[in-house]
């Protein structure tokens, strides 16, 4: 693969990332935050801190 598909790629698969991630707050009524841009910036590592590392909020929801 050039360098440049790649690029593409990795910049769409980035993108469709942090919209699945706003998307899915929005359909759980949960606050986004900081993570759809922290997973438009590391794929796959935005995915797996936006489920695993937030912090619960003051009503014990994530």
């Amino acid at each position: 693969m050039e360098f440049q598909s790649f690029l593409v790629a990795t910049i769409a698969a980035h993108i469709g990332l942090a919209s699945f991630v706003t998307v899915h707050a929005f359909a759980t009524d949960r606050d986004a935050g900081k993570w759809p841009f922290v997973t438009l910036a590391f794929g796959l590592a935005g995915i797996a801190a936006y489920f695993f590392y937030d912090e619960p909020s003051e009503s014990g929801r994530l």
